[in-house]
């Protein structure tokens, strides 16, 4: 049997929510539904959702604080899709920062976010497994450094704290729980910039020369990300699970 991917949208106006459903339900989706963040867990508790669809402005906990707390949590592998009232750059970038994968303005075409939902669990699902190291402990260790990943920064061997950009944050998070693996840029590009990755060529290559500089890593010589010619970035070094106390 076809496996039919499982959609959440989470969004306080009903109509909205109710519109989107029965449009992706239309299109062979399955469909869950959310008022709010309290609702939102719930179904994530209980039912295997493959994306979230998740507004910006809500009452309570909003779209931004609820998208930041799920990628610290347990459910932090699951897509983001935000919708956002308004075409604001800073928005969106905040969005992104937050953990979305991608977004919608409103009032958006039911075609542009069915497309956009089916674009962004296809970006996900071209990495290998993922380890899900980073769900199992708060801090992971990798030669000389440690990454607290509810702080969302690194902590030296004399316990120096450096602080990350949301970018370099997410793509040290990628590497982090696909070590030893080739990553190709595409991919690399997708994980951090989301739908606007077609419109930055040599992007991730400079994101990964600031995470190199963060690390201290020698670009001629790394011992943390090598470059794979004609295919990618490894990240060359195993990481390990530290307890809470580190």
């Amino acid at each position: 049997m076809e496996n039919v991917d499982h959609i959440l949208v989470v969004d306080d106006d009903r109509e909205i929510r109710q519109m989107v459903a029965d449009y992706l339900k239309k299109n062979g989706l399955r469909v869950s539904m959310a008022g709010d963040g309290r609702e939102m867990h719930a179904v994530l508790d209980t039912t295997a959702i493959d994306l979230i669809v998740l507004d910006v402005m809500m009452p309570g906990e909003d779209g931004l604080v609820l998208s930041r707390n799920l990628r610290a949590g347990k459910h932090r592998s699951i897509p983001i899709l935000m919708l956002t009232a308004r075409d604001d750059e800073t928005d969106r970038i905040i969005g992104l920062e937050m953990g979305a994968d991608d977004y919608v303005v409103k009032p958006f075409s039911s075609r542009e976010l069915l497309a956009r939902i089916k674009a962004v669990i296809r970006r996900t699902r071209m990495l290998p497994p993922n380890l899900q190291v980073t769900e199992m402990s708060r801090v992971l260790a990798f030669g000389k450094w440690r990454l607290d990943t509810t702080a969302r920064h690194l902590v030296d061997e004399q316990d120096v704290v450096v602080a990350l950009s949301g970018a370099e944050y997410r793509l040290l998070r990628v590497f982090l729980d696909h070590p030893q693996r080739v990553l190709s840029r595409d991919q690399l590009m997708s994980l951090t910039q989301g739908r606007d990755a077609e419109h930055f060529d040599r992007s991730i290559d400079l994101l990964v020369s600031r995470l190199r500089q963060r690390l201290l890593d020698d670009a001629r010589e790394p011992a943390y990300i090598k470059t794979v010619r004609s295919e990618g970035y490894v990240f060359s070094l195993p990481v390990t699970l530290v307890g809470d106390d580190a």
